[in-house]
């Protein structure tokens, strides 16, 4: 199996990194190594392929992205961990429906070791606790390969949630991480949520630390 780069990218800007998702998906080839970004984008709402308008309630000043990913409307904003799957699903031998039910499965591991109990719904794909979301999920696959990816709420502003149907679903409520997280277990920064969701997530997929390759840029 080829190496895998992890890219942790602090706050970034949507557009220059969707741009750099579609980049690298439509040049990369068998040989290319599979890629996991982690980081945090600037407040925008993104707009999946099948994505109906009047989920968009009153986004105001924040920007709306028209992507290709699947789902409806969400955020992204500061205080939110993004991780960007960019894989090669052929070679790793994983379905689509595999592959989120894998990150589904991750963000329930990782918010446990916080106290906190979420489960996924055969019905919704993201991550929920007692009814409310704590995680998005959206996932495009081009020539075998995937882009786009999970959004964890760790601790952000929710109240531009208020301005959107989020997922395309009136009236359903988000939360988050730092919320919920027991508070005899360990404190919730965006920083060690990164490095559990990045642990969990090569484990499942498969690779080991030999294969692990951090890059801070695009």
């Amino acid at each position: 199996m080829t190496t895998v780069v992890i890219r942790q990218l602090g706050l970034q800007p949507y557009l220059p990194v969707l741009e750099a998702m579609r980049r690298y998906t439509d040049q990369r080839d068998a040989d290319s190594p599979d890629e996991i970004w982690l980081l945090q984008h600037e407040a925008v709402f993104t707009q999946g392929q099948a994505g109906k308008a009047e989920h968009l309630l009153a986004p105001g000043d924040i920007p709306v992205v028209q992507v290709e990913r699947g789902g409806q409307v969400t955020y992204h904003g500061p205080g939110q961990l993004v991780v960007y799957l960019l894989l090669d699903l052929r070679r790793l031998k994983l379905g689509v429906r595999e592959l989120v039910s894998l990150m589904e499965e991750v963000v329930v591991a990782v918010v446990a070791e916080y106290g906190v109990h979420a489960y996924a719904k055969p019905d919704a794909p993201g991550v929920y606790v007692d009814g409310d979301k704590i995680a998005s999920l959206g996932l495009r696959v081009r020539r075998g390969c995937s882009f786009h990816g999970l959004a964890l709420n760790v601790a952000m502003d929710l109240s531009p949630f208020d301005r959107i149907n989020p997922c395309g679903y009136a009236g359903l409520k988000m939360t988050q991480l730092s919320a919920l997280a027991d508070a005899a277990a360990s404190p919730v920064t965006l920083a060690q949520v990164a490095d559990q969701v990045r642990e969990y997530l090569t484990v499942k997929l498969g690779y080991n630390a030999s294969l692990l390759r951090n890059q801070l840029d695009l």
